[in-house]
Order: C-alpha cells, then structure tokens, then sequence
C-alpha cells in the first residue's frame, strides 16, 4: 500500500508499504478520506515521538470495509464507516459521569497505524467500544472526515451553552476558528467576532458567520471588542490558537461574569501570566477544553453529515495522498481551510 511515513520533524515520505494484517475480530479499512489536522501538522513537523519512527499518523478517518474479521457479522464487505480516534472504555469514573473525554482507558491513537495510507487496521477492541460509526449511502467521505475536528468545536460549545443572542469572540480563524464561527452561527449567536493576524484567514472565516473581525496585528483587538460590545466585553471568548500571549488577553474580551475558554493547546512547557485580579473581581469563568464525550461526538458526526452543515465550504483543498507534503504548507500559511487527503484515488 502506499503512506505518508514520517521518518522524523519535516521528513515525510508517501512511499510503499505493506498492507497490515487483520486484526483478530476486527477489519481493515480502504481509507476514502482523511482529513489533514493541525495536530497532525504540529505533530509530524516536531519530535513528537521523541525519535520512535517510522510512524504513520491521520486520525481523521473515513473509509470502506476491505477485510472483516468482525464476530457476528456486524460489519460487511463495503460497508461505508467513519473511525473516532479514541475509543472510550464507558466503564471508568470519568465515563460514568458523563466525561469520556476523561476516559481513563482510553485506546491510545498516537501510537496506532494512522490513516495517512491507503488501509487502516481497526481493532475489535474499537469495533466492541464507541468510536465507529456507519455512513448513510449518499454522504460524501469528504464530508464525513469533518465529524472529527467538529466534535471537540460541537462539546465546547454545548458545554458553555453558546446560545441565542450571545456575543462570541473566537481568537484565531485556522480551520478550528471556522468551525467556531459557523457553529456558534448555527446555535444562535447574535455577534461573531473573531481575532487574527492573518489577513487571508480573516477574510475567508466571513462566509462562516463573522461579523465583525479585527487583525490584532495592526489594532488594539481588547479595545476594539471593548468597543463592539458597547463597553461591556463578550459573553464567550475562545481562544482556539496556539499562542499564550492571547490566553493572557482573552479574560479582558469577556464581560463581567463571562466565560472564557482555552481551547487551543501551546507549546509544551509555555507559562502563561493572567491577571488572577482581574479574574476575580469580575466574576470570570476559565474553562480548559479538550475532546467529546461520547455522545457528543455522535452528535457531531450527525451534524457533519447533514443538511444543516456547510461541509464543503470548509472542504478548500482535495489532494491525493502523495501531495501531502503541499497540503501541510497551504494549511500553514492560511491560503486553506481544511485539506483532505485521498489515499486510494
């Protein structure tokens, strides 16, 4: 089979590879898509594994059934399946209480065979848990590679109940920052306004629902929202970037009272200095964000592959497997939204 193999931070190489085995009472998977993520990007343009390659990454994965080792006959030849990466045991504190984000068992994708190749092993250990779901026929793979980036964007949203008549302020407009943007669209929100300091990502978020967007590299983005707000800051502020100086600015985007949100991860071992005084005589409520819930990430998939989602809008560049390398670029300098990889055609 061919893959993209990373062979350290910047080498990697599509090259051929031997298909893998069937798993005992699991399947192999023909990837039909696979979507490009940023985690993907910071992971194979870094020491990730810390020197432990060759390795194969891609967790967002949408494919057809090639083998099937499956018991019972659950899953047939063709059949059309989108794979969550984590699978979540359910049976844990954290499960049981509603957060299998927190799954303490969770299956570990990281140093799995990724979807970055033409097939994928999935284990009965995934197929007996909660990460593989059925595709109705008539719904692109495309479109379904979305249901992974979506659902981590879909439960930060619930959890803080974005709403009707919310203001939103989303820092950061990468392909996450429109998938914020045109959900909080979708739950509600009176006024979207989003941060940057590229200008092309800036102009592309407007088709997902911004209202108002400030590049903070040649403007004072506080005062600006400070301003839109009539004084008194946002309901919700996001930070979905990688940057901590913008966490440290995100609590003065907020009203009194508001919630702020550290959604984007930065670099390992990065202090942030917030203003806890601040924090604390305005009532502000800081949240870390990371993952879904079980049933949230069901609830994403379902709104990725329905009407009610623009998924091609989010969908800029379609490459063949062996172009990976130009898609890590056009995602890394705004010029894409959302890349997809097409192992296979």
């Amino acid at each position: 089979m061919q893959a993209a193999v990373m062979y350290g931070p910047n080498d990697i190489r599509v090259e051929e590879r031997e298909k893998p085995k069937c798993p005992p009472k699991g399947l192999i998977l023909k990837v039909m898509a696979v979507g490009l993520c940023g985690s993907d990007i910071r992971n194979m343009t870094t020491d990730s594994l810390q020197g432990k390659y060759p390795h194969i990454f891609g967790h967002e994965i949408v494919g057809t059934v090639d083998e099937t080792d499956a018991p019972d006959g659950a899953y047939q030849l063709g059949d059309r399946l989108y794979i969550y990466p984590e699978d979540h045991c359910l049976k844990c504190k954290a499960c049981r209480s509603g957060h299998s984000e927190n799954c303490m068992n969770s299956g570990n994708y990281i140093n799995r065979q990724g979807g970055f190749a033409d097939f994928v092993p999935v284990t009965n250990l995934q197929l007996q848990r909660d990460s593989v779901f059925k595709l109705p026929e008539g719904v692109s793979f495309e479109a379904a590679s979305l249901s992974e980036p979506l659902s981590s964007v879909y439960a930060c949203q619930e959890n803080i109940n974005i709403t009707l008549g919310d203001t939103v302020v989303i820092i950061g407009a990468g392909p996450i920052g429109c998938f914020h943007a045109q959900l909080a669209k979708l739950r509600g929100a009176n006024k979207v306004i989003v941060v940057e300091i590229n200008d092309k990502r800036l102009e592309l978020i407007k088709q997902f629902g911004a209202d108002y967007t400030i590049n903070s590299m040649s403007e004072d983005a506080v005062k600006k929202v400070r301003k839109l707000t009539n004084g008194c800051g946002a309901d919700k502020v996001i930070s979905a970037n990688p940057a901590p100086s913008a966490q440290a600015q995100s609590i003065f985007m907020a009203r009194k009272g508001g919630i702020i949100v550290l959604f984007g991860g930065v670099p390992k071992g990065s202090m942030v200095e917030i203003d806890t005084n601040y924090i604390h005589y305005n009532n502000l409520w800081i949240y870390g964000h990371f993952g879904a819930n079980s049933i949230q990430v069901q609830k994403a998939f379902e709104l990725a592959i329905s009407p009610q989602f623009p998924a091609n809008k989010f969908i800029t560049h379609i490459l063949p497997l062996k172009d990976i390398n130009k898609g890590i670029e056009l995602t890394r300098t705004g010029e894409a939204i959302k890349v997809v990889l097409l192992p296979n055609r």
